[in-house]
């Protein structure tokens, strides 16, 4: 089933680029927006992607071209990102988007970001993509698009699986890293079973790749493969930036998920007590619709209107792919350096996104709740520029 989304009410889309960009004055968060996920529930065996579109409150913007969300220069600005990487990055989601190249295109040009190196696979690395699919192109344009926001420079591989089963994604992952990709990048995520220890261990376990994957938008409550171990699981946050661009607040999204894997075993730099298994997540970065990023996608919008404002768990995923595409990290198990550095990002200490408390005690509330230290939703916090901890 595809779920299309509501189109925003944004200014009228232009291509002639405004004299100056606005990367520098942030939005001020709407306290009472409305969104909505453009990827139906599935099945078990089925993953679902993570984005959530704006619908209202989407602050259009009569200087520029764009609609409101962040820039890349913002989200760079905010997390002290600088430089640039060469790493090859791969972005895995199911079918695929007609005019994905044009799209990037016309997002990178209006960001000033150079043309794309980007190379489009199928699941078995031939060059016939799958069909198109409205939700899941809009995931596309927003997993290429983060990713060139941050590390512009890395040449980028898409690889459409053919449908939404763990099967298909986990054959496209493999594939990405054969065509050579160090970083993967996974924006979806499904219900755990039995069966995952199975699916991780064929399809997500590639030594020396970092392999990014959203930790969900439901709340509280692991899903996979985010509960993988030989994954970085990605959480999400509200960010509020300062009039100059810089980081002003960060909190845990409401919609992030986290939790306790039912089956996967826990990694050795895993550390936390409350949770005997794997602990869902790792890192995060900007999630929450409200505080979205802008994203420019011509195949899911209605009526000309081709400029949009996303969040999700599919944002944090390809922002941490291409902070690990800047830092060239990706040997051994790239989740582990997290833990090996974790003064080096970004503390959330605020923020929920659930009811965790077991019985009448607190004990675990830190899987549910931002805290000091490693938390669920944001795990050891997000990016901070040191690059460090990736």
């Amino acid at each position: 089933m595809r779920c299309r989304p509501i189109l925003l009410t944004l200014a009228a889309t232009s291509l002639a680029l405004p004299a100056l960009v606005n990367t520098a004055v942030a939005a001020p968060p709407d306290t009472t927006p409305g969104d909505k996920r453009v990827c139906a529930d599935v099945a078990a065996g089925y993953a679902h992607c993570d984005a959530h579109v704006r619908t209202r409150g989407a602050r259009p913007d009569a200087t520029t071209s764009y609609s409101n969300g962040y820039a890349p220069a913002q989200l760079k600005k905010a997390y002290g990102l600088t430089g640039t990487g060469t790493t090859t990055i791969a972005i895995v989601d199911a079918y695929a988007h007609p005019t994905a190249a044009a799209d990037l295109a016309v997002y990178r040009t209006q960001f000033k970001l150079g043309t794309a190196n980007l190379t489009p696979y199928n699941q078995t690395g031939g060059t016939t993509l799958p069909a198109g699919n409205t939700g899941w192109g809009q995931e596309e344009m927003l997993d290429l698009e983060m990713v060139s926001a941050i590390c512009p420079s890395c040449p980028i591989i898409y690889v459409g699986a053919n449908s939404a089963s763990f099967t298909d994604l986990g054959t496209a992952v493999k594939t990405a890293a054969a065509k050579g990709a160090k970083v993967i990048s996974n924006s979806y995520g499904g219900s755990e079973s039995s069966s995952e220890t199975s699916i991780q261990n064929t399809y997500y376990t590639i030594p020396g790749v970092a392999i990014t994957v959203s930790s969900g938008d439901s709340g509280y409550g692991a899903q996979s493969p985010a509960a993988f171990n030989t994954v970085t699981a990605v959480g999400g946050t509200n960010l509020v930036l300062n009039a100059d661009g810089t980081r002003q607040a960060e909190t845990v999204w409401s919609g992030a998920g986290s939790g306790c894997s039912a089956y996967i075993s826990k990694p050795s730099w895993q550390h936390d007590t409350g949770c005997a298994r794997r602990t869902i997540a790792d890192v995060a970065a900007v999630a929450d619709p409200a505080t979205g990023v802008a994203v420019y996608d011509s195949y899911g919008s209605t009526g000309g209107a081709n400029w949009y404002v996303f969040g999700g768990t599919s944002v944090a995923a390809p922002i941490i792919g291409g902070v690990y595409g800047l830092s060239g990290k990706t040997a051994g198990t790239p989740a582990a350096l997290l833990y090996a550095s974790p003064l080096t990002l970004f503390d959330v200490t605020s923020g929920s996104n659930g009811r965790c408390v077991k019985g009448r005690t607190t004990t675990g509330a830190y899987l549910c709740t931002g805290g000091a230290g490693f938390d669920g939703p944001t795990g050891n916090g997000t990016p901070n520029g040191s690059l460090a901890g990736f």
